[in-house]
């Protein structure tokens, strides 16, 4: 049976910190003197409301969880969240639409970043900075965060964390998992505070920088201008972001062990970050070939923006310095591989991840020699670990989950009168957390809001899909999940 007590005492725990969340906006909202406070003020005493609840009803609740209660806890908790999350922008009148709130907060959380608004400078800054705070929380998961602060608060943490990490393979450094992700959170609020330290020096206001660096070390893609870095005009910002974003996209448990335990060979040998760093400078190389051939950038320009739209494609984070939407369509091709692969595993990137795709190639590389010699045994080794076979089986099932969720999206907006090419890259988008699409009626540079409500919706649980990378969330619809025993 599901341990629904433990739920809701958890849930009701997590909804505290959203509160704390929402009362830095506030707080934000209050030094601006805007009238979006009595919004804050409002949602934050729903929210808290809830929390008691929650947590009554989950008094005295046995501190253990099962695999199942993980998978729904997990759920229910970004659900909940951002329920309560888009509350702010409805009670400010500024999103009036819960379909858009409902939206803009999952886009956040889930770090999409896409958006429905279609003026963001128009926002008064405490529903800016909460929409950066969306992004920057779920980073590397809401219940992980608590897994760091308040480890006694979830039992069974290694079930719930493996319900939200993302990427096939969960690396430990240490035995307990508390101090996994202690170690991992600072890595996250050094990329933070070195992003926004850098931003500041190259010029921006202390506000931007705060939202900008949220945005980017969670790989995002909310921004506090319509332009969004493209802005500023700067190229010292853009090789800032293109050097922050390419650092979170990489293995959080590589960056540790470089920064405080000074292990360079491992990751300078390490397979995943071999292929990511390939990807990117194969699709720079190929995109400004195209920018010099057929928009007759220079040189200088086209590496600038080519590597800024290939890294932010690939980390998934969706901020930009240019309308790619524009470019030859052949770049759009080039981009959207990069949405689809996405960045390591263990970082805060969305996609189908580096690991993945190098133990793909291998499994195919092997086949073709089972071909020529059918009774070799060849194993799949990564960085001198070797895939076991369940793994292998797995990542394969989750490459079909993906394509037919895609597909599956893309066929209903389709069927909503929204056209091919945009509603390949919309689903594409959805599914890697990316953000931007291309195309000409929602390109990079615009806002969803010209989606049917029932498109919002279909891209709201693509979002939350792909973030939890699917079976998290479809395992729950499964009549197995459901069953006593």
């Amino acid at each position: 049976m599901i341990n629904f007590k433990i739920i809701y005492k958890v849930i009701g725990s997590l909804l505290f910190i959203e509160a704390i969340m929402m009362l830095y906006s506030l707080c934000v909202s209050l030094y601006y003197k805007e009238d979006d406070i009595m919004a804050f003020v409002i949602s934050i005493a729903i929210t808290v409301t809830t929390a008691i609840g929650l947590k009554y009803k989950g008094y005295h609740a046995e501190n253990s969880m099962g695999r199942r209660d993980a998978y729904l806890l997990v759920t229910l908790t970004w659900v909940i969240f951002s329920i309560l999350g888009a509350l702010p922008f409805v009670i400010s009148g500024y999103i009036p639409s819960f379909t858009d709130a409902f939206f803009e907060t999952m886009s956040g959380f889930t770090t999409t970043g896409a958006t429905i608004i279609d003026d963001v400078e128009s926002l008064p800054h405490g529903l800016v900075f909460w929409r950066s705070m969306t992004h920057w929380i779920g980073g590397l998961g809401i219940v992980f965060f608590t897994i760091a602060i308040l480890p006694s608060l979830v039992g069974g943490s290694m079930k719930v964390f493996s319900a939200e990490a993302t990427g096939p393979i969960k690396t430990k450094m240490h035995p307990r998992l508390s101090t996994n992700a202690k170690a991992i959170w600072a890595v996250y609020l050094l990329l933070t505070v070195g992003c926004a330290a850098s931003f500041y020096v190259a010029g921006m206001s202390l506000f931007d920088c705060l939202n900008y660096s949220m945005s980017i070390t969670a790989t995002g893609g909310f921004a506090p201008h319509n332009s969004s870095t493209g802005h500023f005009h700067s190229a010292v910002i853009d090789y800032i972001s293109i050097i922050f974003m390419f650092l979170s996209g990489t293995n959080f448990t590589l960056l540790y062990l470089s920064l405080f335990k000074g292990k360079i060979k491992s990751v300078v040998k390490d397979a995943e970050l071999k292929f990511y760093f390939c990807v990117v400078a194969l699709a720079t190389a190929g995109i400004m070939f195209f920018l010099i051939k057929d928009l007759n950038y220079n040189l200088a320009d086209s590496l600038r923006y080519a590597l800024f739209q290939v890294v932010a494609f690939i980390t998934t984070t969706g901020i930009f310095n240019a309308d790619a939407g524009k470019w030859p369509h052949i770049t759009w091709v080039i981009l959207s591989i990069c949405m689809f692969v996405g960045a390591c595993a263990g970082s805060t990137s969305g996609g189908f991840k580096c690991i993945r795709s190098v133990i793909l190639l291998k499994i195919i590389k092997n086949e073709f020699r089972h071909i020529i010699h059918p009774k070799a045994v060849l194993p799949v080794k990564i960085s001198n670990n070797t895939v076991p076979y369940q793994a292998q089986a797995t990542l394969l099932v989750f490459l079909s989950l993906y394509l037919a969720v895609c597909l599956f999206a893309y066929f209903s907006l389709t069927c909503m009168g929204i056209d091919s090419t945009n509603s390949v890259t919309i689903a594409l988008s959805c599914a890697s957390n990316v953000g931007p699409t291309l195309g000409l009626e929602i390109g990079p540079t615009m806002s969803w809001s010209g989606i049917p409500d029932a498109g919002k919706w279909i891209c709201s649980i693509l979002m939350l899909m792909g973030r939890l990378e699917f079976f998290s969330v479809l395992v729950l619809f499964t009549p197995a999940f459901w069953k006593e025993n």
